[in-house]
């Protein structure tokens, strides 16, 4: 009997084993899908036809304008976040469910350059992506009212630009919206954390993804991106016993940082004990630790700590970092009991190969604001 025949005939065999088709996720999200609203994208078209003309009497297709408008075509319009509303007027953000705001800072950088220029490459692929999200069965245009409110007004010097960090970030957690903020190096993760504290009557949890502790005092005599966790923890409602750090390891963790993760008692999980425990229970030690006395958690995720072969544009590649789909799913898991605010930091667009590192930022960020909708931690403005 030939190889073709003998194994033919098992897989033909295989096809007559009856299967419950209604159990696949692909299934189930096809149907579900049927109950997700289209109101917003068709408000979309009519605000587009009103505003950008209708298109030319040669285009059937009568929901295209002549001036793009809206989410289509993905290469052209202006590049906010997924293309959503310019909000000029920051004194409207309390408007909304979720605002993004970019800060292109990058001189708490030790080594390469180029993170000021994250929020810009977000942003641009970020017209690669619908609003919806299949296996979630989630359409943030309908489901949740967003805005892009720009960048902060960084300048050159660290700590006045922390000040406006701060004050950004408190303004818009003040108007009861939540931040999703755009890096910028890792640095404004004291700043960013510090407008959020002033606004959170109680603990803030701090769940921190990465390669590298960051909870050094000082990096050549300043607060870098290799410090702010030490600040961070040193603001009265924001204890060091709720920092969780995951994945960490690896050549790039300075001892100075370990020894205050030792003193101060934070909790770091390797990626190593990811790997041995699995992403399910490093989620569940992430939120007991986090959420421990706590009125809200803050979730920061460096870019880096994915292994470097997926995310050449950072400014401090790690090699044995998760691989991107563990990233996506521990930064579902996390979520689904819901955060108060969200940090990407450290896409380095100068290092980015074909904007992959800056696809995975726009990616954590979509599959976090989906799986709050889902789980209906957020929405409802």
């Amino acid at each position: 009997m030939s190889f073709y025949h003998h194994h033919g005939e098992k897989y033909r065999d295989r096809n007559h084993h009856s299967f419950d088709r209604s159990k696949l996720e692909g299934i189930q999200a096809a149907e579900a899908e049927a109950l997700l609203p289209r109101t917003k994208a068709q408000e979309e078209i009519e605000r587009a036809l009103e505003f950008g003309l209708e298109a030319a009497d040669l285009i059937e297709d009568r929901t295209i304008s002549c001036f793009s408008r809206g989410e289509l075509p993905h290469w052209a319009g202006i590049n906010t976040f997924l293309k959503l509303p310019y909000l000029e007027n920051v004194h409207e953000v309390g408007n909304y469910d979720a605002a993004i705001l970019g800060v292109p800072f990058d001189i708490g950088t030790t080594y390469r350059a180029g993170t000021r220029f994250g929020p810009q490459a977000i942003r641009r692929i970020s017209a690669l992506y619908t609003t919806y999200n299949y296996e979630l069965g989630v359409d943030l245009r309908e489901q949740l009212k967003m805005c892009d409110l720009g960048d902060v007004f960084t300048v050159a010097n660290i700590e006045k630009s922390f000040a406006q960090i701060t004050k950004a970030v408190s303004h818009v957690m003040s108007k009861g919206t939540m931040p999703i903020i755009l890096g910028g190096d890792h640095a404004i993760g004291y700043p960013c954390l510090r407008g959020v504290a002033e606004n959170i009557d109680g603990k803030v949890g701090i769940i921190h993804l990465d390669r590298h502790a960051d909870t050094q005092e000082k990096d050549m005599d300043e607060r870098m991106h290799t410090t702010p966790w030490f600040h961070a923890t040193n603001i009265p409602n924001a204890p060091a016993e709720n920092l969780v750090q995951v994945g960490i390891g690896g050549w790039q963790v300075p001892r100075a940082g370990v020894q205050v993760a030792r003193e101060r008692g934070t909790t770091i999980l390797t990626i190593n004990d990811v790997d041995e425990m699995g992403l399910e229970q490093a989620a569940e030690i992430a939120l007991e630790v986090a959420w421990k006395g706590a009125k809200a958690v803050y979730l920061s995720f460096d870019i880096d700590s994915v292994d470097a072969g997926f995310v050449p544009g950072t400014g401090w590649p790690e090699p044995g970092g998760f691989l991107p789909r563990e990233a996506l799913k521990l930064l579902q898991l996390v979520a689904k009991e819901g955060i108060c605010a969200m940090e990407v930091v450290e896409v380095s667009p100068p290092y980015d190969v074909s904007d992959t590192t800056a696809l995975l930022a726009m990616r954590a960020i979509m599959d976090v604001l989906a799986t709050l909708v889902a789980n209906k931690k957020l929405g409802g403005k």
